[in-house]
């Protein structure tokens, strides 16, 4: 809470890095840029010093570098954790050390009334414990409560049901969830009113989640898309994308199926972090090395590249079946101008009536690409126009932060 003529600091826990490939890493690479001349608010990243997705600051323009361990970045201070390489519990081992970290920092520069903001529901069995020493420090906690992390697939039964009893006790212990999904907010009142500090009811608000409308800089003909096709055997406007981790819960299995079953003489391009164990399971599955228009391509981190690539997509593929505002969605609408999408809730919470959508039931996708290839250039246009329209309304960066910004300050 901002007392008058104070800065207010808000630490960020739960990123791995800034603008990396995930969405909590991309939010705080743009809040910390839109914030960076805010004279009111300072913000405190917590970042992975090693181990998957940890921070590079060397490889970021504009990172100025302070220890082994710290760096300025958007006018934000960020500190590195090392984190023991222990498998999953890594995940749980980086917040509650980045937290531990957060809470030294304030004793020792003596700030006041900081805000806490925890991303994704992980350290449930710890939130009481830092929930009071924050509070003791003088600060508040606030929480965003991720997407059903406990329903993804790729976890087991028992770990599934740590992920909802952690969630319970993280929404437990917060004084605001800030939700990026009107679905999201629902449900944390449908499962956990009563359920709070003194059988209060969480307190939430709603800020949904990020896109970036401006055009790729690159040209058709730029010499780095150009070889990009090339490498991979593609062509603009001639095929089907999707960009995600590669998990169960995305619908790999469903897309590559039901594209191998339709008619269409595109191809199908994945760009993903490929897990070979999973891919494997999908070519016992599906045998879809044999079918030619499936092509993983890898991943992209190139900006400019990914963009480009995503506009002259004929169409976008989105299967996420778990999770709130989803920025891949939010992306792709701002920038192909075709979406096909699994019809859930937070899907088409976000994209309402600018894309068709397909259910995960044999035969339904196959059909939709079929209907999909025989769409005029017109009609495609003309969804087109929709999304961008319904992303600008809702879904700037500019509004996110701005929001956030008040949600800091008020």
């Amino acid at each position: 809470m901002q007392r008058k003529n104070e800065v207010q600091h808000v630490f960020l826990v739960g990123a791995k890095s800034l603008g990396a490939y995930g969405g909590y890493e991309t939010f705080v690479y743009k809040l910390t840029e839109y914030h960076q001349n805010k004279k009111n608010i300072k913000y405190h990243v917590a970042c992975k010093a090693n181990g998957d997705g940890c921070m590079d600051e060397t490889k970021v323009d504009g990172a100025t570098r302070i220890t082994d361990h710290e760096f300025e970045f958007h006018n934000a201070h960020c500190f590195k954790i090392d984190i023991p390489q222990i498998g999953p519990a890594q995940a749980i081992y980086y917040d509650v050390a980045a937290l531990k970290a957060c809470c030294k920092y304030i004793k020792e520069h003596r700030i006041k009334h900081p805000i806490v903001y925890i991303m994704a529901c992980r350290i449930g069995p710890f939130a009481g414990h830092f929930y009071k020493e924050i509070h003791k420090l003088g600060g508040t906690v606030y929480l965003n409560p991720d997407g059903h992390e406990w329903m993804r697939a790729k976890w087991s039964a028992p770990i599934r049901k740590y992920w909802k009893i952690s969630e319970q006790m993280m929404v437990k212990y917060c004084d605001l969830a800030i939700c990026d999904s009107v679905n999201i907010e629902k449900y944390i009142h449908e499962c956990y009113d009563g359920k709070g500090i003194s059988g209060r009811n969480p307190k939430t608000t709603f800020i949904a989640y990020g896109a970036d409308l401006t055009l790729s800089k690159l040209a058709d003909d730029d010499e780095k898309l150009v070889n990009w096709y090339k490498e991979k055997g593609l062509t603009k406007k001639d095929y089907y994308l999707v960009v995600g981790r590669f998990v169960p819960e995305n619908s790999f299995e469903v897309m590559i199926r039901e594209f191998m079953k339709s008619k269409s003489k595109k191809d199908f391009a994945i760009i993903t972090n490929v897990n070979e164990k999973f891919l494997n399971e999908l070519e016992e599955k599906l045998h879809f090395k044999s079918d030619k228009r499936i092509k993983f391509v890898g991943t992209v981190y190139d900006q400019e590249l990914l963009k480009k690539i995503r506009e002259n997509a004929y169409a976008y593929f989105h299967g996420h079946t778990v999770g709130g505002t989803n920025p891949s969605l939010i992306e792709a609408l701002g920038s192909t101008d075709l979406n096909l999408l699994v019809d859930v809730g937070f899907n088409k919470e976000v994209a309402e009536d600018c894309a068709l959508y397909w259910s995960r039931k044999p035969g339904s996708l196959a059909k939709l690409i079929d209907k999909a290839d025989q769409m005029s250039a017109d009609q495609i246009a003309e969804m087109g126009r929709r999304a961008k329209k319904r992303v600008a309304e809702e879904y700037t960066w500019d509004k996110i932060c701005g929001q956030y910004a008040d949600v800091f300050t008020k």
